[in-house]
């Protein structure tokens, strides 16, 4: 957008600084647009520590957190915020945070902090070692998993994947500042499980790879994989959607996700899976106890599936309980949604100018 014909786009691209490169910057700075510049003048606290001095709140808030989580760090802001033991976790994640204090972080006695700063791409080898030993078991692992040279936007791949299962990462947005491909494809062919998460959660991951990641032994690298990837074969889309409770609304709008074959799930415990199982319309017949199951999902499914018995449907239709599930039925004709429009009093012809 930094070159767009559009002046608005410009002056939008200024709110992402951090990830243009110095050429970009100085087109905004440069840009024919008084809107587009002063978007970029605004923006240079990003880059200089005093003008984010002079923006940095005293009280504890969200604009204070923001800018010393992202933008450029003084010598005396990061002082102050080390001898008043403030604001420790985002200095010890800005990129922007001066050496020294980093190194005094790296020795802090909270855990948190020492793990971010384990996972900065300006360490030193020694740091790094010191941080390898360190005795948390988090630390340790977040200093071992990624060797250097790593990059920042390495990092922040792998801390979107540390510390939590596939239930809670589910489908990622892409970043602004994506790692180089050949580092994620590096990371599916690696020993390190997380390493192997970072790359199952990226979408253009290569079909050989992806193929790999799909059989490992690893249950969040199989899952991260149905959640991101366009190639993740069906049967580990239905395997992720028995395992991920949180991620079945995601998995569900997947067009890869089995919706026939599911008879051995008619009488699964949890009533999300019967749901998904109940809505299979090539079940021979389907099992009429569903219509009064405890969970209203499953009567819903139940009363959708075309398998219905011709005059169950019509008995549904006629109840206002199940009318409305019943009336998305595949198995209605035209004729008899017809009729259901003429009851409703729909005048002929309002509901196909309406979907016109």
């Amino acid at each position: 957008m930094t070159g767009h014909d559009r002046s608005e786009l410009r002056a939008y691209a200024a709110g992402y600084w951090h990830w243009l490169t110095p050429a970009e910057r100085e087109t905004l700075r440069a840009d024919p647009d008084p809107a587009v510049r002063e978007a970029a003048r605004k923006r240079i606290r990003d880059e200089d520590p005093e003008a984010m001095r002079a923006d940095l709140p005293d009280e504890d808030c969200l604009p204070r957190r923001t800018l010393l989580y992202n933008c450029a760090v003084s010598a005396a802001v990061a002082e102050a915020c080390l001898t008043a033991g403030r604001d420790l976790t985002s200095l010890a994640h800005n990129r922007y945070t001066p050496a020294f204090a980093v190194q005094r972080l790296a020795r802090h006695p909270d855990p948190e902090v020492r793990a971010l700063v384990a996972a900065r791409a300006d360490l030193g080898p020694g740091l790094l070692a010191a941080l390898a030993d360190d005795p948390d078991e988090g630390v340790r692992l977040r200093a071992r998993t990624h060797p250097l040279p790593r990059t920042w936007a390495q990092r922040d791949a792998l801390d979107r994947v540390i510390g939590r299962g596939a239930d809670q990462i589910g489908a990622l947005a892409r970043s602004f500042g994506e790692p180089d491909p050949g580092w994620y494809a590096d990371c599916a062919a690696s020993g390190d499980p997380l390493l192997r998460r970072a790359a199952a959660s990226w979408p253009d991951l290569p079909a050989e790879a992806a193929a790999r990641l799909a059989a490992d032994p690893d249950p969040d690298v199989r899952h991260l994989l149905a959640c991101n990837h366009p190639a993740a074969p069906p049967e580990l889309l239905l395997e992720a959607f028995l395992a991920l409770p949180r991620q079945r609304a995601h998995l569900r709008t997947l067009p890869r996700l089995p919706r026939t074959g599911l008879r051995h799930l008619l009488g699964h415990a949890d009533a999300e899976v019967r749901a998904l199982a109940a809505g299979d319309p090539t079940l021979e017949e389907l099992p009429l106890r569903l219509l009064d199951d405890p969970d209203a999902a499953v009567r819903r499914a139940a009363a959708a599936n075309p398998r219905l018995p011709g005059d169950l449907l019509a008995r549904l239709l006629e109840d206002p309980a199940t009318a409305e599930d019943a009336a998305a039925n595949a198995a209605l004709t035209d004729v008899r949604l017809h009729a259901l429009l003429d009851r409703a009093g729909v005048p002929e012809g309002a509901a196909a100018g309406e979907a016109r």
